[in-house]
């Protein structure tokens, strides 16, 4: 076994991840199933697991779900894919952000309106906000 290879524990620390998310992401096929030490049965990462783990992390925080990233890596990993099919995963990110946002914008529509109806001087039980939410309407 190679030197430079890293344990579960290393890999997590450096990357700032648990443990269990590594585990996971293996179980989900977003990184390969490592080699094991010989000697002891723990998982023995190669270097190239950091970049990989910072990539799923980076596309995370841009909001793609785990089923998207695993499509970005393929692409990345395909020679034969192109930067256009990227941007395709890239473009329906997007339109779904957009109609989360369009959701987001009437949910705060929504509860502007009560807390502008309420007196806020009355006792709860008779609040204009509770009694809506209480109310079986949409």
């Amino acid at each position: 076994m190679q030197s430079n290879v890293m344990r579960i524990g290393e890999v997590a620390e450096r990357c700032e991840v648990s443990t269990d998310t590594l585990r996971y992401y293996e179980k989900r096929g977003l990184v390969d199933e490592p080699l094991r030490f010989e000697s002891s049965g723990y998982r023995a990462y190669p270097p190239e697991i950091i970049e990989r783990v910072l990539f799923i992390k980076q596309a995370q925080q841009l909001g793609f779900t785990l089923a998207e990233i695993g499509r970005l890596l393929k692409l990345r990993a395909d020679l034969t894919a192109s930067c256009g099919e990227v941007r395709e995963v890239a473009r329906q990110k997007i339109d779904g952000i957009r109609v989360k946002i369009t959701y987001l914008e009437r949910m705060l529509e929504g509860i502007e309106e009560l807390a502008r109806i309420c007196p806020g001087d009355v006792p709860a039980n008779i609040c204009p906000i509770v009694a809506m939410l209480s109310s079986n309407q949409p």
